[in-house]
């Protein structure tokens, strides 16, 4: 009940400030982390959270979920299919890229083994949605970056998942092998996507039978139903659930208009509660002790997965794309580790392979500091975009992305 409390007056403070943070660099998502650091054991000793407790694992697995499925939403499918070279070149070359540098400066720099190394660089190859979607829900930033960033950080945990999972197999003996055998993990993926498509076009479906419908002050509740289905489906069946949510999520908003418009406020509300409570847990996880055991290598890796592992994999990625240099350099920056990375983490912590506490270590760091470094320059280069606007400058915009303007709010996560 204290970790319900000490959330509850997080989740107060954030909203009372969440109005100064749209206006400077402060960040929500960097108050829950720090208020999360602040009450563990490490300081003022409120609750007590360890790596391998539950709730730490269900919270960054729901977390990622949530986001997933209503980020799918924002997802158009007609503009994807005119638009998927770049996100293409982002999964196909700028992901790989980003894992081969990250397990180099790992071995080098931190001494881990190389298949430890290779799976370091596997679990922080993904970008998190939760972070990128800080800047891609905001209509200053050209609909071809926010596209960009969005569909890469959607996809990108799924496709890490297998190799993550190879590669604890492969890094020690008490891994099970069968466990992580690729015919396995290909049929994970292939249910993911299967259950993805399949229960959004299902629950549409039984929508549309004479005697069925929801009434309009339910409707939002659909969305949220075939989503707790899909969660509980994919867990009982291993399938992959990240996959699944995220396709889910763009059926849904293809298939019904409605249900999209009808479930955004409450699915983005729900996702993110489950964020913050996500930010939260794991922050009560970087204690003093963990900083310290981090070597000066490690840190040397963690700012150089940031600030040149990232960028220079996705800026060789799009080179030859009709994509802006602004735009190149943006989506190079918002490579942002979070959720995602800290349920792969957790999964090689949990493996009990030789260097497993090492590797933590060094992901957990990672993590925290992307989330406060790019959860804090979201709005000064959303506002860069909106600032080339009033000056007369083409912010890039795709000529089909003829959605109105909405009223643009500096509500920020």
């Amino acid at each position: 009940m204290v970790l319900v409390a000490v959330f509850g007056v997080a989740l107060l403070v954030a909203v009372l400030l969440s109005g100064l943070a749209a206006r400077t660099v402060l960040s929500t998502s960097f108050l829950f982390l720090v208020g999360g650091a602040l009450v563990s054991d490490g300081f003022l000793g409120l609750i007590h959270i360890t790596p391998d407790s539950s709730i730490v694992s269900v919270t960054a697995d729901l977390a990622l979920f949530a986001v997933l499925f209503t980020d799918g939403m924002h997802v158009s499918l007609p503009k994807l299919r005119a638009n998927w070279r770049n996100p293409a070149r982002a999964l196909g070359l700028g992901m790989p890229l980003a894992f081969v540098f990250m397990a180099l400066i790992t071995h080098f720099l931190v001494g881990l083994d190389w298949t430890t190394s290779f799976l370091v660089g596997a679990v922080l190859a993904p970008t998190d949605p939760v972070f990128a979607s800080a800047i891609v829900a905001r209509r200053e930033v050209p609909a071809k970056l926010r596209q960009l960033l969005n569909v890469e950080s959607g996809i990108n945990d799924g496709l890490a998942l297998p190799v993550v999972l190879v590669l604890i197999a492969a890094a020690g003996p008490t891994a099970d092998s069968a466990e992580a055998s690729p015919g396995k993990i290909a049929l994970e993926l292939l249910l993911g996507l299967v259950f993805g498509v399949a229960l959004p076009l299902l629950v549409n479906g039984l929508v549309r039978f004479r005697l069925l419908g929801a009434e309009p002050k339910l409707q939002p509740l659909l969305p949220l139903a075939t989503g707790i289905i899909l969660y509980a489906v994919c867990h009982l069946t291993h399938a992959n659930p990240y996959l699944a949510a995220f396709s889910a999520g763009a059926v849904l908003a293809h298939v019904s208009v409605e249900a999209k418009e009808s479930f955004e406020p409450l699915g983005e509300a729900l996702a993110e509660l489950a964020k913050f409570a996500a930010l939260l847990v794991f922050g009560a996880l970087l204690t003093p002790q963990l900083f310290g055991d981090l070597s000066f290598g490690g840190y040397a890796a963690v700012v150089l997965a940031i600030v040149l592992i990232r960028p220079a994999s996705l800026l060789i990625s799009l080179l030859g794309t009709s994509i802006s240099r602004k735009e190149r350099l943006v989506a190079a920056w918002f490579g942002p580790k979070g959720f995602a990375s800290v349920v792969y983490g957790l999964l090689v912590l949990q493996s009990g392979i030789p260097q497993a506490e090492e590797a933590f270590t060094l992901i957990a760091v990672c993590i925290a500091f992307s989330i406060i470094a790019h959860s804090s320059t979201d709005v000064p280069i959303a506002r860069a975009f909106d600032v080339d606007e009033l000056a007369g400058i083409p912010a890039g915009r795709e000529e089909n992305d003829t959605q109105p303007q909405e009223t643009r709010s500096d509500a920020r996560a």
